[in-house]
């Protein structure tokens, strides 16, 4: 059984960045370090994070004074500032892109527009966002939040970092005819582009996809989606232990991808564990 790996899959430079910045917190500030929800998406670095003294915690109302470090997707201004307010020392460790995101975000507020923001609802990242779009802002999640909208003289479209690039350019040619004056700001991260791309290509030629990383991780599961969509039998996990051997039992070749939240030690093992699987086949057919 031939795997094929995706080049550059697993952790992104935004999410290498604020791995870097919470372990330095935690070993150079005093009192404890904590994080408003996981510092990123991915379950195994959180636990190894917690060992190292950064704590993630689902409310303001569980930090004690200390550190607390803005976490990869970013927060509503309004967060960080009732943070300030209780004592907290903050730590930024905000992905660019994503920054750049509440920039224009912010821009378009002032400038007067209603701003469109396509992505999850739910998702941290667009929660922040919105946070720094105001009040004249909104969520896109589907196409028919675009069709059940209002006409409005002024639209600003910005993409949620982890969006497909061919689901925001769907979005922003329905956007066209909603408004007179139509500004997009194309925020999808370049790795996000590229790795959708190439996850796209490999799926085309394997016989079966594994995607590795959180499942609570959205890039992640992105790029399952785009794996199903090729039509190949595609199988999201987080660690090699959920790797099952039937699987594979008419595959002549796997396919392998990972989410930007997924470290290179998880991959690499799924690597290994795929290596193994192989050899068993092939000792099998040979008896």
């Amino acid at each position: 059984m031939k795997v094929l790996v995706v080049k550059n899959a697993g952790f992104c430079f935004g999410v290498k960045r604020a791995i870097r910045i919470a372990s330095e917190a935690a070993r150079s500030r005093h009192g404890p370090v904590f994080t408003l929800g996981p510092l990123i998406h991915n379950p195994q670095v959180v636990r190894k994070l917690a060992k190292e003294g950064v704590v993630a915690v689902p409310s303001l109302d569980d930090m004690t004074k200390g550190t607390m470090v803005v976490r990869s997707h970013g927060l509503e201004p309004g967060v960080i500032e009732k943070a300030r307010a209780r004592g907290m020392e903050i730590v930024d460790a905000t992905c660019p892109n994503v920054k750049n995101a509440q920039r224009y975000a912010a821009r378009l507020a002032r400038e007067g527009y209603l701003t469109a923001v396509v992505g999850e609802a739910s998702h941290p990242e667009v929660q922040g966002i919105l946070g720094h779009a105001g009040a004249s802002s909104l969520v896109v999640a589907e196409e028919r939040d675009v069709t059940c909208l209002e006409p409005r003289e002024a639209i600003g479209v910005i993409a949620q970092t982890t969006l497909s690039q061919e689901y925001f350019s769907r979005i922003v040619s329905l956007m066209v005819e909603k408004t007179r004056e139509l500004v997009v700001y194309n925020t999808i991260c370049g790795w996000t582009a590229s790795i959708q791309e190439a996850t796209r290509e490999v799926a085309e030629k394997a016989g079966v996809m594994v995607v590795v990383g959180g499942r609570n991780s959205a890039n992640t599961t992105r790029l399952a989606r785009i794996c199903r969509r090729v039509g190949r039998p595609t199988y999201h996990i987080e660690t090699v232990s959920e790797l099952k051997t039937e699987w594979f039992a008419s595959a002549d070749s796997v396919g392998v991808t990972a989410g930007a939240s997924t470290p290179e030690g998880l991959v690499k093992d799924v690597l290994s564990g795929l290596e193994r699987i192989a050899e068993m086949a092939y000792d099998g057919g040979s008896h």
